[in-house]
């Protein structure tokens, strides 16, 4: 039999179905498709282009389908043919386009604003707006993977705003008293390769709160099967339930750090795509990251220098956390009342 040609690119496809009660689920898994970009093809079938961080988002959103009680499955494709596929290519860039131009009509919104003299103009306001913009933007752009139009002109309107509105653009080991931890000593850790934010606090979190001595490879499980697997698709440590990774190795280790459960927030976040805790850090750790996937090609490096990123976080919230207020031992009163207490 001959060999059909090979036509376009290839797709991610996830195809599910949830009992007709689980309502919460199905609402669930539809905002965790939406954050993620993936288009609609029929009911319940939902398609990304292929890549590794694709195949990631659909198979965590498989296992939390599959926990709710539902069946899904996750098959990499092609159209039958190149009309088909440009169909999709079609309504990927539509869907971002849309998105786009919307957000242009905001831009454009504030530069009127912006564009009045300063004594004329709410400037906080304006600024305000212009970040809330600026993050809209790069969470879409992150979900444009095929180049929608409207882009280029939505980020030159950003960039007017952001010059009207003056924008510019060594670890060490801590103690360990969980008693599970000793198990857990001078191994060898193994995750998936091109460590994006979860592998990367997770791996600061195993040297610092759990294995001093952690060594950190890449790859399968089954390549290294001496090797203690996290945040792969079948490990112990990986997602959970609402959790990822992050999240749970600090219940497995009961690590109550306050820093740590807050650096969590941040990773659950970007990690799951989610606005749950709205972290004032996010954003921003969330570009750090990306900017080093771009940045470093060998997967060790760009572990290593997440790690440091991380570390770098911990102490900086550790030193506002320990950051003393000064008191006297005694409520002290209002400026204003102190002053009137001078009052004949």
């Amino acid at each position: 039999m001959d060999e059909l040609p090979k036509i376009g690119r290839e797709w991610l496809c996830l195809l599910f179905s949830l009992p007709a009660q689980r309502a919460q689920a199905r609402v669930r898994a539809w905002r965790r498709l939406q954050r993620i970009g993936a288009l609609l093809l029929a009911n319940s079938a939902y398609v990304l282009p292929a890549s590794a961080e694709g195949r990631e988002d659909f198979e965590w959103i498989k296992r939390e389908i599959v926990g709710a009680g539902g069946e899904a499955i996750v098959l990499v494709a092609r159209a039958p043919d190149v009309g088909t596929d440009d169909a999709v290519v079609g309504a990927f860039r539509a869907a971002r386009s849309r998105d786009f131009e919307a957000l242009a009509a905001d831009a454009r919104k504030l530069l009127r604003v912006a564009s009045k003299p300063p004594a004329n103009r709410a400037s906080r306001q304006v600024t305000q707006g212009v970040r809330r913009l600026r993050e809209r933007f790069n969470e879409r752009a992150a979900i444009d993977f095929l180049d929608a139009p409207g882009r280029n002109e939505l980020a030159e309107l950003l960039g007017k705003l952001d010059q009207l509105t003056g924008r510019r653009r060594t670890m060490s080991a801590a103690r360990i008293d969980v008693p599970k931890a000793a198990t857990y000593r001078d191994k060898e850790w193994i995750t998936r390769p091109r460590p994006g934010v979860d592998r990367m606090s997770s791996a600061w979190l195993i040297r610092r709160f759990i294995d001093p001595n952690a060594r950190f490879v890449f790859g399968e499980p089954s390549s290294a099967p001496a090797a203690v697997p996290f945040d792969t698709f079948e490990a112990e440590f990986g997602h959970h339930d609402a959790n990822c990774t992050f999240e749970t190795l600090c219940d497995r280790f009961a690590i109550t750090d306050p820093g740590v459960r807050r650096i969590g927030r941040i990773v659950h976040d970007i990690d799951l795509k989610e606005t749950r805790y709205e972290e004032a850090e996010t954003a921003t750790i969330s570009r750090i990251v990306d900017g080093l996937r771009r940045a470093h090609n060998d997967d060790d490096a760009l572990l290593r220098s997440g790690m440091d990123v991380f570390e770098a976080l911990y102490q900086s919230l550790a030193e506002v956390s320990l950051t003393p207020t000064k008191t006297t031992g005694r409520r002290a009163r209002p400026r204003a009342a102190r002053r009137r207490s001078k009052r004949p």
